[in-house]
C-alpha cells in the first residue's frame, strides 16, 4: 500500500533524511516541526503512521500522543475502560523517535497507545523495518474492520415498525450498555440471533468477539469440551490443550442458542460460571477466569421445563436478568412489507444479478399465511421466489404458500381440535401437525421436508425424536 507518513522533528537534517527515505519507499511524506502543527497535519491529513520526535516545540511528543490516543476512542472503538484481550493502538499508528531513551519513556509511551519505539541514532535499514511492521498493522486493522462489517450487513438488526416488537428491542437497547445477562425468547426463526448480535454491537464489548453456540447440536460431554476447552492428554486425541468458546470470546459475547435444550449436568457447569466468572477446562486443575458477558435463546417454555425439572430454577433466575420475548411473525404482519422489500433487495448475497418485486396479490398472500417457521421461513420463501421467477414480478404462484386450511386426505379432524389445550399444548400439536404434513408432502423424505420447514435436517431429525413422530410412512393394511 501506498501509505502517508507524517514526520515530526524540530532538526530540519533529520526532517529531511526521514523524508528522504519514506519517499525512497514509495510512501507520501508529511512534515511538521512542533506539537502543534502535527496535531493539525494528523486532523486535516489523516496519515496513516505518524513518526513523532519525543521532544519537540509548543507540545511534546507524548502531549500529541496522548491528544491522539483520547481521540481515538470514539464510539466504534474499543472502550477504554473495558480490558481488552489485544494491545490497542492509537489511530493513526505512532512511532516514538528519540535522542534521549529510556525505560521509563518507552513505557509511558507504550502505555499511550505508540506502536514502537526507536531511539536515535538509528540506521536507515532499521527505520525501513520499524516501517512496514508498522505499516503491515495498518493493512491487519483495515482488514479486520472490513470482515467486521461484512458480518454485521449480514446480520442486520431487526427490522420493525411494529409496535410489541419495537418495545422489546427497546428493552434489548437499553441492557446492551451493560453487562448483564440477557435471555430471550421466541418461537424458532423470530429472530434471536439477530437480537443477540444487536445487543453486541450496540455494548462496549462491540469490537471484541461475538461468538455463538448452538446447546442443541451437541451431545453432553462434546458440549462441556466446546464451552471450556481441555488440557493436553485430557482424553484420548487430545494431543495439546484447545481453548473452548468461553476463552474465545474473552472481552467478548458468548451466545447460548436453544439454551433450553442444555443437559442438567451443563446447567450446573454453566451456573458456576454465571455466579463467579471461573470454570476449569475439561481435565485441567488450573482455575480459569472469563471475562464474558452472556446472552441466551430458547423457544422452549422454561417455567415449564423447570416444573418438568429438565432445567434449573436457579439457572434460570441467572439467565432472565433481563427478559426480551421476540413476537412470531403472525403477531407483526405490519412488518411483512418492510421485511420483503429488504431479503428481496439482497439477490447479490445469492449470486443473483436481478431485481423483483411483489404483486398486491402475492403481497395479500403472504398477509393470509400463518408463517409457521416466521422471519427465517418468510427469508426462504422469498429466496425461493427470486430463484423461480422468471420476470422480475413475484406473483402468488412463485411463492409455493401451502394453504393451511386444508387438511392432508389421510387425516380428517378438524384443526381447531388443536387449540382446545393449554397455549403450550396447543403450540405443540400445531408444531407436530406441521412436521406429519410436511413429511407426507414429500413422501417421508426428510431433507426435503427440512427443506420446506426452514430446518436443518439434523434439527429436524431431534424433533421427530422428542415428539416421537414416526420417520416412516403409516404401514397400508391390505384386505
Amino acid at each position: 500500500m501506498r501509505a502517508k507518513i507524517l514526520i515530526v522533528d524540530d532538526d530540519r537534517d533529520i526532517l529531511l533524511s526521514l523524508e528522504n527515505r519514506v519517499t525512497w519507499m514509495g510512501h507520501e511524506p508529511l512534515t511538521a516541526t512542533n506539537g502543534k502543527e502535527a496535531l493539525r497535519v494528523i486532523q486535516d491529513e489523516e496519515p496513516d503512521l505518524v513518526l513523532l520526535d519525543l521532544e519537540l516545540p509548543m507540545l511534546s511528543g507524548l502531549d500529541v500522543l496522548k491528544q491522539v490516543s483520547e481521540t481515538s476512542a470514539r464510539p466504534d472503538s474499543p472502550d477504554p475502560h473495558t480490558p481488552q484481550s489485544s494491545v490497542t493502538y492509537t489511530t493513526p499508528l505512532i512511532v516514538m523517535l528519540t535522542a534521549y531513551g529510556t525505560i521509563e519513556r518507552a513505557v509511558q509511551a507504550m502505555q499511550l497507545g505508540a506502536f514502537d519505539f526507536v531511539t536515535k541514532p538509528f540506521t536507515s535499514d532499521h527505520l525501513t523495518v520499524v516501517i512496514k511492521k508498522a505499516l503491515d498493522t495498518v493493512t491487519l486493522h483495515r482488514h479486520v474492520a472490513t470482515l467486521r462489517k461484512e458480518v454485521d450487513d449480514h446480520f442486520e438488526p431487526a427490522i420493525t415498525t411494529n409496535v410489541q416488537m419495537s418495545r422489546q428491542l427497546a428493552v434489548a437497547k437499553q441492557a446492551a450498555s451493560s453487562a448483564v445477562t440477557v435471555l430471550l425468547l421466541g418461537e424458532t426463526g423470530t429472530g434471536k440471533e439477530v437480537v443477540a448480535r444487536a445487543i453486541h454491537r450496540w455494548s462496549p464489548r462491540s469490537a471484541q468477539p461475538f461468538i455463538p453456540v448452538n446447546c442443541a447440536a451437541f451431545p453432553e460431554n462434546l458440549l462441556e469440551n466446546e464451552l471450556f476447552g481441555h488440557e493436553k492428554g485430557a482424553f484420548t486425541g487430545a494431543i495439546k490443550r484447545e481453548p473452548g468458546k468461553i476463552e474465545v470470546a474473552e472481552g467478548g459475547t458468548l451466545f447460548l442458542d436453544e439454551i433450553g435444550d442444555m443437559p442438567l449436568t451443563m446447567q450446573s457447569h454453566l451456573l458456576r460460571v454465571l455466579n463467579d466468572r471461573t470454570f476449569y477446562r475439561v481435565g485441567g486443575t488450573q482455575e480459569v477466569r472469563a471475562d464474558v458477558r452472556f446472552i441466551a435463546a430458547t423457544n422452549k417454555d422454561l417455567q415449564q421445563a423447570i416444573r418438568q425439572g429438565t432445567f434449573r430454577e436457579d439457572l434460570f433466575f441467572r439467565l432472565a436478568v433481563i427478559t426480551v420475548k421476540l413476537p412470531p411473525l403472525r403477531e407483526r404482519l405490519d412488518d411483512l412489507p418492510a421485511l420483503a422489500e429488504h431479503f428481496l433487495t439482497q439477490p447479490g448475497k445469492l449470486g443473483l444479478n436481478k431485481h423483483c418485486v411483489l404483486s398486491a396479490s402475492a403481497m395479500d398472500a403472504l398477509h393470509e399465511y400463518p408463517w409457521p417457521g416466521n422471519v427465517r421461513e418468510l427469508e426462504n420463501v422469498l429466496t425461493r421466489a427470486l430463484v423461480l421467477c422468471p420476470g422480475d414480478t413475484i406473483g402468488p404462484e412463485h411463492l409455493s404458500l401451502t394453504p393451511w386450511t386444508s387438511a392432508s386426505p389421510t387425516s380428517q379432524e378438524p384443526q381447531s381440535d388443536l387449540f382446545l389445550f393449554s397455549y403450550h399444548k396447543s403450540m405443540d400439536a400445531y408444531s407436530q401437525k406441521l412436521i406429519e404434513t410436511a413429511l407426507r408432502r414429500n413422501a417421508w423424505n426428510q431433507t426435503k421436508a427440512a427443506a420446506e420447514l426452514g430446518l436443518q435436517r439434523t434439527y429436524l431429525t431431534k424433533l421427530l425424536r422428542q415428539k416421537q413422530i414416526s420417520a416412516k410412512p403409516p404401514a397400508t393394511s391390505s384386505d
